[in-house]
């Protein structure tokens, strides 16, 4: 058979290899954990005990194998013609996206039979499942994903173009975020921590597994394009590995809170687990370091890479299989439970945190896993790139980096330090939050230009493939951009969505809920980042406007900024009532007057910012006055002032004209 042709024997091996040791796993995982055995209050039965591990299993790997899918096909395979590679991957992906929906629909059954008490055969059970399943935070979440794991099965068939493939790759990580919110990380006592970590371990495993099985499948197709593809699954599986275990450890601490916890069945599996993982990472070196170079001889190598990623593809099964066990088996009694009673942790997802003193802006912390480790990515990539410009000679202010660097702490200290801490529960710390995250960090990072650093930093791909460059390229200069870059539309949306956010249910849902709570940060640090840009970034993009109307929108929009925080500082009634009014703290007996802290604050805060903005739009209109001049100093010298001759002859023509 040629090299181009895959059978289906082929294709069908590492699929049907994955997903027989992930069920075989599952089973006998859950049967050493105690996952399956009956519940004292409301038993459901035998068959939902044992299917709620097994279906998750199958659903985590389908789950995998639809975003490897994808993703391999939109971002890493060469297509440098119209081939049946992209073709073959998105009917992988469908495929394997219809078995994702059917597990997460029959997970869904089960686990409102598990959470209800009672059978599938109940003849209540379709009343109570209609009644309760959006109030319940499981079915809720499992509904959500099922609803975009059904539009990505049916449209990943029919899809071809890269940019299409890209689409459905994030709509299907976004399916997966829901689930983060349900298990024993989203019951333990760091709630948003074990969330963070969870949605980072499924995530990564998902887009490391799915890649490698997708890789597989795909290999006979490649041909000579075999060592590029997996050099760059190797860089994304690199990174996968890394969030991987950071995001497991951080998870495994939180559900047990001692390392006493190990000894018990729920330990045990994660050391299996952890085992697993251990001999992916040393599969990945060697594939990085050893397999890699070998795919120059497309006969031995590529038998030699099948064999190995065959062998990690059981692997993975194995661990995936042991991650659905862990997921149903009881938590050691070492791990810290959430309180029963207590308002202030059932609202805000944290404890009461005590009131504040002039120490607390230094002392008081709680680490918000999810932005520290966007933050601490951003700051290791722009370093490191940096540092590939300099290894090849090139040049990079250091004043860029250190702009960068410190945008991204102050980020973290707004979210994880005391605003991050006590915004949860005052609104007066919320609004320092709040010009931290959307005013005073994103001052800092625009000078950074990291689209113009990535663009000098990142190589350019010859294959007409949709790499890290070519997609910020097709960013930069997409219709979205240009028309969320016009300045009016940037302004509109850094005050208009701050006014509308704040007097809506909106803001409420955001200060109850984890998700809620993720948006309405990234929309402040995105709207902030947007709006800074359009009035002082370097970096490319749609045309700017001239200085002058940036100086006129800059202060319009903090005009309005200022009568946000005046209508507050005079308001009679409590935003987000339901929240801050029943938060109950002993030491808080006015939450509108500190609303109304909150409102001068706003007022306030906001002029430094904009001070500084002025005089950065003001010099960057000297300097390119200055660079205007110059150049047409050095245009006179090399054409003797053509130009004002020309002028003046004008000038003296019209003269003879008006004399005659």
């Amino acid at each position: 058979m040629p090299p181009s042709a895959s059978s289906p024997r082929t294709t069908s091996r590492p699929v049907a290899l994955f997903g027989v040791l992930t069920v075989l796993v599952v089973v006998a995982a859950t049967a050493f954990g105690g996952g399956a055995a009956p519940l004292q209050l409301g038993d459901p039965g035998p068959f939902v005990r044992w299917s709620l591990p097994t279906l998750r299993a199958i659903h985590d790997g389908a789950a995998a194998v639809t975003i490897g899918a994808l993703v391999l096909a939109a971002f890493i395979v060469p297509e440098t013609t119209r081939t049946a590679r992209r073709r073959t991957l998105a009917q992988l992906a469908g495929g394997a996206a219809i078995v994702w929906f059917l597990a997460g629909v029959g997970g869904l059954l089960t686990n409102f039979a598990s959470l209800a008490g009672i059978r599938l055969t109940d003849p209540g059970y379709l009343t109570q499942l209609a009644a309760f399943i959006w109030e319940l935070d499981a079915t809720r979440t499992a509904t959500i994903s099922s609803i975009i794991v059904a539009v990505v099965a049916l449209s990943a068939p029919l899809a071809e173009s890269k940019a299409a493939l890209g689409w459905l790759s994030a709509a299907s990580l976004l399916a997966l975020l829901p689930l983060a919110l349900s298990g024993h990380s989203a019951a333990s006592l760091d709630h948003m921590g074990g969330v963070n970590a969870l949605a980072f371990h499924l995530l990564t495993a998902t887009v490391w597994v799915g890649g490698l099985i997708a890789l597989v499948v795909i290999r006979p197709s490649l041909g000579s394009h075999l060592q590029v593809t997996v050099r760059r699954y190797s860089v994304v599986a690199g990174w996968c590995f890394v969030l991987l275990v950071g995001s497991g450890l951080l998870a495994a601490w939180i559900n047990m809170g001692a390392l006493s916890g190990l000894a018990s069945r729920y330990g045990v599996l994660l050391i299996l687990k952890t085992i697993a993982a251990v001999l992916l990472g040393v599969a990945g070196w060697w594939h990085r370091h050893r397999a890699i170079a070998a795919l120059g001889d497309l006969t031995k190598g590529g038998t030699a890479f099948t064999r190995l990623a065959l062998g990690e593809v059981a692997v993975m099964a194995v661990a995936f299989g042991l991650g659905a066990a862990v997921g149903r088996t009881p938590t050691p009694p070492t791990a810290e439970e959430r309180p029963e009673t207590s308002i202030v942790y059932d609202l805000s997802g944290y404890l009461d945190p005590g009131p504040p003193d002039s120490t607390s802006w230094i002392t008081a912390w709680q680490t918000d896993w999810l932005w520290v480790t966007v933050a601490a990515i951003a700051i290791f990539v722009y370093v490191r790139w940096v540092l590939r410009l300099r290894a090849r000679g090139d040049h990079w202010p250091l004043l860029r980096t250190i702009s960068w660097v410190l945008g991204w702490l102050v980020f973290v200290y707004f979210t994880s330090g005391g605003p991050g801490v006590y915004g949860r529960v005052l609104f007066s710390w919320h609004m320092v939050e709040h010009m931290g995250v959307a005013m005073i960090a994103p001052l800092l990072m625009v000078p950074g230009a990291p689209i113009t650093l990535a663009l000098r930093a990142l190589p350019a791909r010859k294959d007409k493939t949709l790499g890290p460059r070519e997609f910020i390229l097709t960013v930069v200069h997409s219709t979205y951009l240009r028309v969320l870059a016009n300045p009016a539309v940037a302004a509109a949306l850094f005050f208009f969505s701050l006014a509308i956010f704040y007097h809506s249910p909106l803001f409420e849902l955001a200060m109850r809920t984890h998700t809620g709570h993720v948006l309405m940060m990234l929309h402040f640090v995105m709207s902030g980042y947007l709006f800074t840009w359009v009035l002082i970034g370097v970096d490319p993009g749609p045309k700017r406007w001239s200085p002058i109307a940036l100086l006129v929108v800059l202060f319009v929009t903090i005009s309005f900024h200022a009568f946000f925080g005046v209508l507050i500082t005079q308001s009679t009634e409590l935003l987000a009532a339901n929240y801050f009014g029943r938060l109950d703290l002993s030491w808080m007996t006015d939450p509108l007057a500190d609303q109304r802290t909150g409102g001068a604050i706003a007022w306030g805060v906001g002029e430094v910012p904009t001070i500084i903005l002025a005089i950065a739009v003001t010099w960057q209109w000297m300097k390119s006055d200055d660079k205007e001049s110059a150049r047409t100093d050095r245009r006179a010298d090399r054409d003797g002032d053509a130009e004002l001759a020309a002028y003046n002859a004008h000038l003296a023509s019209l003269a003879r004209r008006d004399s005659e």
